[in-house]
């Protein structure tokens, strides 16, 4: 799979024609990292990766711990997602762990290379910001569910928002095409497996998710009206 198809999938080059790509690709801007294998600590807070990133194949996982050392997950990312920090230009991953989910090849961008990459393709800047924008929101709503709603709505919430990065269409359902234990699942919400459990079991007596081993198929229906709120 040769480097031009690779930054077509990135989500910060969406858009642009072959010939973009090319010119790009001529710039040397790219480099490129060994696979991950998973469950690998890319970055902890002590040892920062510094550099503009992309996920170019499979998943990483965000987090932090708190006072107690429980795992509280921020985001998960996957291919075409960006993070690291830049002088110039940070996506607030600084101080979080960065751990494989599954399998991952990642490349990067060094402060110098961002700078003459934006030279050269000075709207990349107005993507990039699209990108930190929508991460800010969606975290923003994140900690809105936490702090005012119930566990039930926190779910769901937690549900929708994965179904948009994840979800496949599956006899008019969606499946989120993500491996989501129970504890995995209480580490974004902050909240005991046994509590997580329970709304779970709610869910799917209510008919609203399907559930199997380590996945999770959402009512299109449930979906269509929580978007239409």
């Amino acid at each position: 799979m040769n480097k031009v198809w690779y930054l077509s999938q990135i989500n910060i080059f969406e858009g642009m024609n072959n010939e973009d790509m090319i010119e790009i690709n001529l710039l040397d801007a790219i480099n490129h990292f060994n696979w991950f294998p998973k469950n690998t600590l890319v970055q902890t807070p002590g040892k920062v990766r510094e550099g503009l990133f992309f996920v170019k194949e499979g998943k990483l996982k965000l987090y932090m711990l708190n006072e107690r050392g429980k795992k509280i997950t921020l985001d998960i990312l996957e291919r075409g997602n960006l993070f690291g920090e830049l002088n110039s230009f940070s996506l607030g991953t600084k101080r979080v762990y960065i751990e494989t989910m599954e399998s991952s090849l990642i490349c990067s961008l060094s402060e110098d290379q961002f700078k003459k990459l934006m030279i050269h393709r000075p709207q990349l800047a107005q993507k990039l910001i699209k990108i930190l924008s929508d991460r800010l929101k969606e975290r923003d709503d994140q900690l809105e569910k936490l702090a005012i709603h119930g566990l039930r709505t926190r779910v769901l919430h937690l549900f929708c928002t994965l179904s948009v990065k994840f979800g496949v269409i599956r006899e008019g359902d969606v499946l989120i095409n993500l491996a989501l234990p129970q504890e995995e699942i209480a580490n974004m919400l902050c909240a005991s497996q046994e509590a997580v459990s329970g709304v779970m079991n709610e869910l799917v007596n209510d008919g609203i998710i399907k559930t199997s081993h380590m996945s999770v198929l959402l009512s299109k229906t449930m979906l269509e009206n929580k978007f239409h709120e």
